[in-house]
């Protein structure tokens, strides 16, 4: 009996600790949950981003510059949303949001310039999640030729400081095509440098005149010949001054002139060029250097376009004569399909449709907007089309595909008085026509021997001889001038 109480209490005193025990088990359990939760909530890790990156908004576009962001941090972003507009090769074009969500974070602020295609430019969360801790990814090792100048200069401090033995030459870079600009060829040429031994800092790996000027300060003085006699001590002698150039010799390192400063004889101003600019001098450049380009001129008779221009002016209908132009060409274009072809890597390329792209100046340079199935289209058409593409050119509003795709360039300085010039093919385009301006000119009229005046205008047609030779250009030209001076034949072709 005595036994069996005991058991018994010894029972009761087991259960009880088991009890403590498995609740101090739970509240441990329960303390590192909230530990884990911590551990895995915004606050410690952040909230994963959608990365939003340098799109290619044209064909050539290989950088571009932030011109405006349209929405702020921490704003509701819609897919189909402008999020910012950025300065392509072509224009400014508005950059639309793929994803729904919330712009957390900006990272190439408003005016960076040069900013590759690819590259991060802001972050975005999915809706109800935190912006304000969105993890912001690390960014990638920059390449060695984009290194920057302080870096550049924190590395040589080092090495200096560590190795006080002279300075020996860089290392050539034999990597890739090298690039110079004019004035670091100048700089190079002129010191005898090896080009290979500079630092490209340019943009696309160019060797600018920071580095020719780097490159020449770097390079080790000629070291000057110890005198054979030394049982006197030197005396210091006063070395001689530099004889002067000679009248009419170009300084060896032009000197940039200081802003606010007038600019002394020989001194210059690097204008940095423009997205839009740069691309104007590489396709020019391809133009005239991978095209042979045939040219062939013609007069046309104007007489019927401006008195045409006069009648529809009565009804309150305004065109120009650049629209008599563009229907003429299109018109042309479509009787003559032989003509309407561009040249891609394999041959020609006969297209299906006529799209006239019709020559911009802006600010920022010559641009080609499109109107697309001219030769459908009529003259009061044309017109308004080609004034609402003109002022988005002039805007900077066009969209890529209201410049891309053309069949066949026109290029009219008329309006400045140019009598007649040649134009640069736009390539993969196999003809561009320059038009000048009309001029009044006494004519002996065949029929009966009479002198009447006449409205000429002279066109230009350049062509790519490995499309369209000299014969179908002047077949080309002629049926131009037969659509031209007998306007009321378009409408009926």
């Amino acid at each position: 009996m005595a036994a069996s109480l005991r058991l018994g209490r010894q029972g009761m005193l087991f259960g009880l600790r088991l009890n403590n025990f498995n609740k101090c088990l739970r509240s441990t359990h329960q303390w590192q949950d909230q530990v884990r939760h911590f551990f895995r909530s915004p606050w410690v890790l952040g909230v994963s981003p959608l990365k939003v990156q340098m799109p290619a908004l044209s064909p050539t576009m290989e950088q571009g510059n932030i011109v405006k962001w349209l929405k702020k941090e921490g704003e509701a972003v819609a897919a189909g949303d402008a999020l910012c507009e950025i300065e392509t090769d072509k224009a400014v074009v508005t950059m639309e949001s793929n994803d729904d969500g919330v712009l957390a974070k900006i990272l190439m602020e408003e005016g960076s310039r040069n900013v590759r295609l690819g590259t991060l430019i802001a972050l975005m969360v999915e809706e109800g999640q935190d912006w304000k801790h969105v993890e912001i990814p690390s960014p990638d090792a920059a390449p060695p030729s984009e290194a920057t100048p302080a870096t550049q200069a924190a590395a040589t401090s080092v090495v200096t400081s560590s190795a006080p033995s002279p300075p020996s030459a860089p290392k050539p870079v034999t990597s890739g095509q090298l690039r110079l600009s004019p004035a670091a060829r100048h700089i190079l040429d002129t010191h005898g440098l090896d080009p290979k031994l500079a630092t490209p800092t340019g943009p696309r790996g160019i060797i600018t005149k920071e580095d020719a000027l780097n490159l020449l300060k770097a390079s080790p003085a000629p070291k000057a010949v110890p005198s054979v006699v030394a049982s006197t001590p030197p005396s210091p002698i006063s070395a001689p001054a530099a004889s002067p150039p000679p009248p009419g010799s170009r300084p060896n390192i032009p000197p940039l002139s200081v802003p606010g400063k007038p600019g002394a004889p020989g001194t210059f101003t690097e204008v940095p060029a423009s997205n839009v600019r740069r691309v104007i001098a590489q396709r020019l450049t391809q133009s005239k250097t991978t095209i042979p380009h045939s040219y062939a001129s013609i007069d046309c008779d104007m007489a019927a376009v401006m008195q045409l221009r006069k009648d529809l002016a009565k009804e309150q209908i305004k065109v120009s004569v650049n629209d008599f132009i563009i229907k003429a060409a299109a018109v042309t274009l479509r009787e003559m399909p032989e003509v309407n072809v561009t040249w891609s890597g394999d041959g020609a390329r006969a297209l299906d449709s006529v799209h006239i792209s019709i020559a911009v100046a802006t600010d920022k340079g010559l641009i080609t907007p499109i109107i697309k199935d001219a030769a459908n289209k009529g003259v009061q058409e044309i017109s308004s089309n080609a004034k609402a593409l003109a002022q988005k050119a002039r805007d900077g509003k066009l969209l890529p595909e209201e410049y891309q795709g053309g069949s066949f360039s026109i290029s009219n300085l008329g309006m400045f008085g140019i009598s007649g010039f040649s134009a640069v093919i736009n390539p993969p385009q196999a003809c561009i026509l320059a038009v000048g301006t009309s001029r009044a000119e006494l004519q002996l009229c065949e029929d009966d021997q009479t002198l009447s005046t006449k409205q000429l205008m002279t066109v230009t047609l350049s062509s790519d001889g490995r499309l369209v030779d000299d014969e179908l250009a002047s077949r080309f030209l002629d049926k131009f001038r037969a659509n031209l001076e007998k306007p009321q034949r378009m409408a009926l072709v």
